[in-house]
């Protein structure tokens, strides 16, 4: 299968009633559940069977009883046509905001959470593009090299769960957002030419964003302080810093002081030794037509 038939496969499968729930994740379980017994009381309380009830809906029996049974985790506009067809009054509708919550991974939803907070966000990655940059199938294409292969259904999850964290450019008061990203990342063709093209280009248009500066690292630098690994340092208003990078506590969130003076130098070294923000405009803008 090529990447741009998984690509519209995994569009395919976006139409499906649900994803399903991560067994690892407490709370979203408890959320799914709490849902799922919500749905079911109501139906039995209307005296519809879970066939006709299906047939209402649109969906089969046998996912009707996996919503109920918090097999699944409930799309928004189910819902909504729930909530109708079970003269619900809202009930039902209202439990779109906690659903929507908990259809992204754990990690993502503490990492969105603290990115929503930050007020200044310093960002190295070596391997890929920044998943803040990442157009839709870009990433898409991206998860589908992994190996071993990740399920259609968490590839899903995790695009999903990668573009609500874009919501970190539409807030207010805008955050300043540092990103240093790898030259050779910008040329290798991940997931085919098109994919890579369009990726480009959006670099180009976010570049221009007045709260962003986007710098490349160029292939020929001699001298290079990013290869202990990526660098996440994110600031907050009341002056408290954390930071992650995986050559520092297995990659997990630090905020001792001599660990984030690490990573601050070190991203200040890979800064200045990256090209300036308006060379790397005109860098993407020159790989953009050799693509």
């Amino acid at each position: 299968m090529s990447v741009d038939e998984g690509v519209q496969r995994l569009k395919s499968e976006a139409d499906e009633p649900g994803w399903e729930v991560d067994p690892d994740d407490d709370w979203g379980v408890a959320v799914v559940a709490t849902v799922g017994r919500q749905l079911r009381l109501r139906r039995e309380a209307v005296g519809m069977r879970a066939a006709d009830f299906g047939v209402a809906v649109g969906y089969g029996e046998d996912m009707v009883y996996k919503l109920e049974g918090g097999k699944r985790i409930p799309r928004p506009e189910f819902l909504d046509k729930a909530d109708e067809v079970l003269d619900a009054g809202g009930l039902l509708a209202a439990m779109k905001e906690d659903v929507a919550k908990v259809r992204y991974p754990r990690k993502v939803r503490e990492l969105a959470m603290l990115e929503s907070q930050a007020v200044e966000l310093q960002l190295y990655d070596p391997l890929n593009i920044h998943g803040l940059l990442q157009t839709p199938e870009y990433a898409r294409g991206l998860l589908l090299m992994r190996r071993p292969a990740y399920t259609q259904d968490e590839v899903e999850r995790m695009v999903a769960g990668r573009m609500a964290r874009k919501s970190v450019f539409e807030r207010g008061p805008v955050p300043e957002l540092s990103f240093v990203l790898e030259e050779w990342t910008l040329r290798r063709p991940l997931g085919g030419r098109r994919l890579l093209r369009a990726q480009l280009e959006h670099l180009l248009e976010v570049a221009q964003l007045r709260n962003v500066e986007l710098q490349v690292m160029p292939m020929d630098r001699e001298e290079h302080a990013g290869l202990a690994g990526g660098i996440e340092v994110l600031k907050f208003d009341d002056g408290s810093v954390v930071g992650r990078s995986p050559a520092m506590v297995n990659g997990r969130p630090v905020t001792e002081r001599k660990q984030l003076r690490i990573l601050e130098l070190r991203y200040g070294i890979i800064r200045a030794q990256a090209l300036t923000p308006r060379e790397s405009t005109a860098r993407i803008e020159r790989l953009l037509g050799e693509t």
